[in-house]
């Protein structure tokens, strides 16, 4: 036996390892020369401690034993929570003061954290901001060994949105580590068309994860991207249901398959991570393109009447895995009202509290029986400004008529396991009272162990049962390791889309003098409505560029000019102004850098509240972009830079309409978010662009006005100076357009 701290191991000849803390009343029992941990403290074997048994055999057991507090501990999903709690977005104190006053470790448990874990029962928790690795996995040990003096023993099931985004400014050097290894976004992998490379993306980010202490991905998020305006687009696999379908099921086979030594039973095992698909039935078709985090974007809407190729990423390859763990083990329907697509009881409320939608379609139909979790906040009352994000929740059709209690008793009856962002175990406890009154009590603890036995079926699958605990140094090793880093240096430089490349601009002569204007944005507010101050400075990293090229702040000394600017940031679709000039509030979302006058919208919104706005319609309305500047420093670099070659770099979090500005460009690379060495790759030639557009770029605002926002592949597209339509599937190498097997698996003929 060897100890670390208040950490010990005992190892099993042919078996898991087991970890226990020495202070949580936890001892060894040994049985058949095996030993096991007495996480129930009662000096027998119970099955739940057994792990000789399946998965299935040890949650049944479990769940039998829990007492209903427990269990709606279990069915929480706590709050977003920062490590330590100074990075966070909510006030989090440490022994009654502000982490900076209190003299805590940075590993240290919050009192908010100590509470919960210990008054709410809650065993899942979602980690956001981490001060280091190192840190994370203490804070980890020290979680786990509270939850495992606390009742049965159960640990907790640590868990992350996406993590894995890319430190532009940062240098891939061969060999060299970093705090976590970088890689494209989603729509990044989606665009090497490969779906292989989002297997191996969550392969290595499943090995970083555990070595975090994380044992649940909250993604990946497939929603099909069928209105290009929709701010979440970016986070989606793009627009085409059948690419969708295959880059899910090798991101979702990455994350939960272990293998060899690491796999207990059907490909799952230490090195598993359980993925929680998202958003169940698809979020992409919000009308107009707004979003259901806020009320004025509560609507999916289905014009083109094409509501079930939605459905495609999740039944054909979240549920369709190659490997041996068989389907995701969770999902998490979106906010929006599917809007006129409950066919059996014509509801119109948001998907976690629809029945038709979970109960009848998603198990019923499809046979799923893993984890149904809501999205974060859908329980509590709206809040009183409908363009925040805090404070207030996102209720969607039950916002009045229904207590906070009662919300959670009809999600339970939709068919939902979880509650996602709720911390407090209370209405959870007075929902189980009210389905006692009208169902009886034998019934609601039927329905409550039932869907303990699927979350625990997750815990116990991944090992977490047997040894939750982390080695500091081998978290250090394994989290941005050389290997990983190189891995998802290599993968962001197979996501960059060539679309223009006249006269063979590109590649460019190595140490050819480049001048780089700087980008001015005004000042504005977040997606969150949280302030962002103005700024002016280079858009790309300097130094860096300066190992490839030579850079000048002259224009007429340069070679070349390289402009890097973004996709138009525009409005959410809801503007306050509007309605202090007599408006309805509903605003257009623009996907233009110019001001953009909404002439060919609706007259009449598909969908509305009665108990606000009807008619969500703003035809003839104008909007603006944030960032209009990005197009007149194109158009002024042109201008400077005279004959000399002008290159654009066009970060992508939304379908643009490049016409503005793609007549004053020699070349155009577009990304999702890349470190800048991958673009200065591209750039010098070091790298071959091999990239495709997982998306159209439409022609103009007007056809994405009268494009439908759930069906893909409507738009006219625009057609470049030389010719090329930028539709799905295009983009270029050094030799011209791509055509290959990719192409010809995915692009419609």
């Amino acid at each position: 036996m060897t100890e670390h701290s208040h950490i010990r191991y005992k190892t099993n000849k042919g078996g898991p390892t087991l970890g226990y803390s020495a202070d949580s009343g936890v001892s060894l029992l040994e049985a058949d020369g095996l030993f096991f941990k007495n996480l129930a403290k009662n000096g027998k074997l119970n099955p739940y401690e057994d792990w000789r048994l399946s998965a299935d055999e040890r949650a049944a057991d479990l769940a039998k034993r829990m007492t209903i507090p427990e269990i709606a501990g279990l069915m929480l999903y706590s709050s977003h929570q920062a490590i330590p709690g100074n990075l966070n977005w909510f006030p989090v104190t440490y022994g009654g003061k502000p982490y900076e006053q209190s003299g805590a470790a940075a590993d240290a448990l919050s009192d908010q954290q100590l509470a919960f874990l210990t008054n709410d029962h809650i065993r899942h928790v979602l980690v956001t901001r981490v001060e280091s690795p190192e840190t994370a996995a203490k804070w980890n040990n020290n979680v786990q060994a509270h939850a495992e003096k606390i009742g049965l023993g159960i640990p907790a099931n640590n868990s992350s949105d996406p993590r894995h985004s890319s430190d532009a400014s940062t240098e891939f050097n061969a060999g060299a580590g970093g705090s976590i290894s970088m890689w494209p976004e989603s729509m990044g992998l989606a665009a090497t068309f490969d779906s292989e490379v989002a297997r191996q993306f969550g392969e290595v980010a499943a090995r970083e994860y555990r070595a975090l202490g994380l044992a649940t991905a909250l993604s990946p998020q497939v929603d099909i991207g069928t209105d290009p305006r929709w701010f979440r687009f970016g986070m989606t696999f793009g627009e085409d249901p059948r690419l969708s379908a295959d880059m899910a099921r090798g991101y979702i086979d990455g994350f939960q398959t272990s293998e060899g030594d690491a796999e207990t039973a059907n490909g799952w095992g230490a090195d598993s991570v359980n993925a929680m698909v998202k958003h169940w039935p698809g979020g992409g078709s919000g009308e107009a393109g707004r979003d259901a985090h806020f009320g004025y974007g509560k609507y999916a809407v289905y014009p083109g009447d094409n509501f079930d190729e939605h459905l495609i990423p999740f039944t054909e390859g979240a549920f369709k895995l190659d490997g041996g763990t068989g389907s995701a083990s969770a999902v998490m329907p979106y906010y929006t009202i599917s809007y006129g697509q409950d066919r059996k009881n014509g509801e119109q409320v948001g998907n976690s509290y629809n029945t038709y939608l979970i109960n009848d379609l998603l198990r019923e139909q499809f046979g799923y029986d893993g984890v149904v979790c809501t999205d974060w906040g859908i329980t509590a009352d709206e809040g009183a400004d409908i363009t925040r994000l805090f404070p207030g929740g996102r209720s969607w059709g039950v916002e009045e008529g229904f207590t906070v209690a009662e919300r959670h008793y009809k999600l339970l009856m939709a068919g939902v396991d979880q509650f996602g962002g709720n911390n407090d175990i209370e209405p959870v406890i007075e929902a189980y009272g009210i389905g006692v009154k009208e169902h009886g009590e034998a019934f609601m603890r039927a329905r409550f162990e039932q869907s303990a036995v699927r979350l625990l079926k997750n815990m116990f699958r991944v090992g977490l049962f047997e040894n939750p605990y982390l080695d500091i140094e081998t978290t250090k090793a394994v989290v941005g390791s050389p290997a990983f880093m190189e891995a998802g240096y290599k993968a962001q430089l197979k996501s960059i889309i060539l679309l223009k490349n006249s006269d063979e601009t590109l590649p460019r002569p190595k140490r050819s003098k480049v001048y780089i204007p700087k980008r001015s944005l005004p000042e504005g507010t977040d997606w969150m409505g949280m302030p962002v101050p103005a700024s002016e400075k280079h858009p790309i990293h300097l130094g860096i560029v300066s190992s490839y090229f030579d850079v000048t702040e002259v224009p007429e000394e340069a070679d070349f000019a390289l402009v890097c600017i973004q996709s138009p940031h525009s409005t959410k679709g809801y503007s306050k102004e509007d309605v202090e000039a007599g408006g309805n509030g509903y605003i257009p979302i623009s996907l233009q850098y110019r001001p953009y006058t909404a002439e060919h919208a609706r007259e009449t919104s598909l969908a509305g509240d009665a108990r606000d706005v009807l008619n969500r319609a703003y035809k003839g309305k104008t909007v603006s972009v944030a960032n209009e500047g990005d197009l007149d420093l194109v158009l002024d670099t042109k201008r400077l830079i005279g004959d000399k070659p002008v290159i654009v770099s066009l970060q992508l979090s939304n379908p643009t309409v490049v016409a503005e500005f793609e007549a004053a460009a020699d070349a155009i690379v577009a990304h999702f978010g890349v470190q800048d060495q991958a673009i200065m790759d591209i750039v010098s030639g070091h790298a071959e662009p091999q990239a495709l557009l997982p998306f159209q770029m439409p022609a103009d605002m007007r056809t994405v006005e009268e494009q439908q926002e759930d069906v893909p592949h409507d738009m006219r597209v625009y057609v470049d100076s030389l010719g090329h339509s930028y539709d799905f599937g295009f983009g270029l190498d050094w030799s011209g357009v791509i055509h290959d097997k990719r192409t010809e698996k995915y692009v419609r003929k």
